[in-house]
């Protein structure tokens, strides 16, 4: 009898102990899939066609995580690695996304080139890795010329494009000539040639400095806007992730500004009278659909008197479709009141009007018609474009032009339209003036780790006025400045400035590659987005999976702030070296600031396989 009582003792504590391990492990379990986002690693599967397949490749002990939160529950001891197969994902431009979504998109309208972020229950969670053996990229300016092939491990298009001198493999590197569809010789002699069909002064494409901007559609890999940096000309390359999905890779691999987008249904992120020329070599758009359309985006687009040098079959078949194609063009664009300026073997040079007063001298009901007076041209982001003509303002209309001195006086120079956002001259130079300082404190800071031609790519992810790109200007590096959102109206001033960037909600993934750029600056952008209720650790993870290995973050905003993202930076592996200063207060201080500069370690081999 005694015997049953004490093994029946033993039961019961054996059953009571099996149902505290129980609910201790499942207490460990819902910990950890809280912390990796729930639904996110099933739905990522989905989302990117390896069904069965886990993009997360490792992550650390049970006993780290309970580690650390018992010392501090808001710092991850790790963060999950991606497969090695999400190397260059890029979240908002996932066709597989696309697929499993089930989204219905117009394939004819390019609809699935355009952006189309996954819920929040889809996101990836987890640190996207380099490609294997990876390397520090080749600096600036040898890179525009060569970069490492085990970066960007795809070498279709130096197949597809031998006879075009596009890039040719070089055993561990791929090399560019500089040549392009249109410009098999190079497009150094090419622009030589367009400046001498404008006619320009010493055959410079710069004219004197009043050409800066230049968007160029359908760039390949951004040789034409490589060849235009020594002349002081600043593209915007623009490739969609089509059929060449790595254009746009290659060109910011070797530190030339370019950026995914396309021609589609809506605006590009740009605001109205930002280039003063528009470039399309063998860009294969159909510009006469939906009416013009995107012809007319062009339009709002260019500055007065602006050029769009086209280069395309159109300019010079004689075969029945291309002449309908061409003769349709023209006479679309002389209802648009551009001018024909030259024409030349295979290109074809056209001129936006100065004023409205050709539009005023149209036959009423001519089309395409005026956009109505209630549209702002600047707003761009998620807005369909509009097949309508954007007149200029009264001022703009009144001055002939767009008042803009040439570069580079026209970087310090008070821009025009400061008015248009309410900024007085005063404060747009104090602005200027600070950031010259700020921008001179953080190199003091960097000082002893920075290296000389370390930093080309360089992203200002809250760019207001542009003063930090413009403080800048005396390094051979080039700024994508990025307006959040709700100051898009801002993005403007940076492009009368001579700079160039794009509108952005940092709620969502950037449209670029992974490892694309060498700095990230971030001034108050996370209590911005803390404030919007959106995550400071998606932010973190998206910065990580733009910023290069050996790259730099700078983050400028309140203590509270920093101090809670430094407890993720040994997480994401930014702890190659970290400096944090008090800076002093200015006027752009609206609080108390600090100053965080972390650097990106390079991932070794146990990294990626522990």
């Amino acid at each position: 009898m005694k015997h049953k009582a004490e093994h029946s003792s033993t039961t019961k504590l054996l059953n009571y102990f099996l149902i505290g391990l129980i609910v201790f492990l499942g207490l460990v379990c819902l910990y950890l899939v809280s912390f990796l986002a729930p639904g996110s690693r099933r739905s990522d599967q989905e989302a990117s066609g390896f069904l069965g397949s886990d993009p997360v490749l490792q992550t650390h002990d049970v006993d780290d995580f309970l580690q650390v939160q018992d010392l501090n529950p808001k710092a991850p001891r790790s963060i999950p690695i991606c497969d090695l197969r999400f190397s260059e994902l890029i979240p908002c431009l996932d066709r597989n996304l696309i697929y499993q979504l089930k989204l219905k998109l117009n394939l004819s309208l390019m609809e699935h080139y355009e952006r189309h972020c996954p819920p929040p229950e889809r996101r990836y969670n987890c640190l996207v890795p380099p490609p294997s053996g990876y390397k520090i990229p080749i600096r600036w300016p040898v890179s525009r010329d060569e970069v490492w092939k085990a970066n960007i491990p795809h070498t279709h298009l130096a197949q597809e494009k031998s006879d075009q001198n596009w890039m040719v493999v070089n055993g561990d590197k791929i090399n560019f000539p500089g040549g392009g569809t249109h410009f098999h010789d190079g497009a150094d002699k090419y622009i030589i040639v367009l400046a001498k069909m404008l006619k320009f002064s010493g055959d410079k494409l710069h004219n004197g400095g009043n050409i800066r901007n230049v968007l160029d559609v359908g760039c390949g890999v951004a040789s034409f806007g490589a060849y235009l940096l020594p002349l002081n000309i600043i593209a915007m390359s623009l490739a969609p992730n089509d059929v060449h999905e790595n254009q746009i890779q290659f060109a910011l691999e070797r530190g030339i500004p370019a950026t995914l987008g396309v021609l589609a249904t809506k605006r590009l992120p740009y605001p109205s009278r930002s280039f003063e020329l528009v470039h399309c070599s063998r860009c294969r758009i159909d510009w006469l659909q939906r009416d013009g359309i995107l012809l007319l985006e062009l339009d709002r687009l260019l500055r007065p008197g602006g050029y769009f040098v086209y280069s395309s079959p159109e300019a010079y078949a004689h075969d029945l479709e291309n002449r309908r194609i061409w003769n349709a063009m023209c006479n679309l664009l002389r209802r648009m009141c551009w001018r024909l300026v030259v024409k030349q073997d295979q290109t074809v040079i056209w001129a936006k009007p100065l004023t409205n007063s050709c539009y005023l001298k149209r036959e009423r009901g001519t089309l395409p018609p005026l956009c109505s007076s209630d549209d702002d041209p600047d707003a761009t982001w998620n807005v369909s474009m509009k097949a309508c003509i954007s007149p200029y303002s009264k001022k703009m209309h009144k001055e002939k032009g767009s008042g803009l001195v040439p570069w580079p006086q026209r970087l310090s120079a008070a821009p025009p339209r400061l008015d248009e956002i309410g900024v007085r001259r005063e404060e747009f130079q104090e602005d200027t003036s600070i950031w010259h300082f700020r921008v001179t404190e953080y190199w003091k800071q960097m000082k002893s780790v920075i290296q000389k031609n370390s930093i080309r790519n360089v992203m200002d992810m809250n760019s207001n006025l542009g003063g930090f790109a413009a403080a800048l200007s005396d390094k051979d590096v080039w700024v994508m400045n990025v307006a959040p959102v709700n100051a898009f109206a801002r993005l403007k001033i940076i492009y009368d400035r001579g700079l160039i960037g794009t509108v952005h909600d940092w709620c969502e993934a950037f449209s670029t590659y992974p490892r694309t750029y060498d700095l990230l600056h971030a001034w108050t952008l996370f209590s911005d987005i803390d404030e919007r209720g959106c995550g400071v650790e998606d932010l973190l993870i998206e910065m990580d999976r733009i910023l290069r290995p050996d790259g730099f973050v700078i983050i400028r905003d309140k203590p509270s702030t920093i101090n809670y993202i430094r407890k993720f930076l040994t997480a994401l592996r930014w702890d190659g070296w970290v400096s944090e200063v008090e800076p002093r207060v200015d006027a752009l201080s609206s609080t108390e600031e600090r100053v965080l500069i972390a650097r990106k370690k390079l991932w070794d081999d146990r990294i990626m396989t522990m």
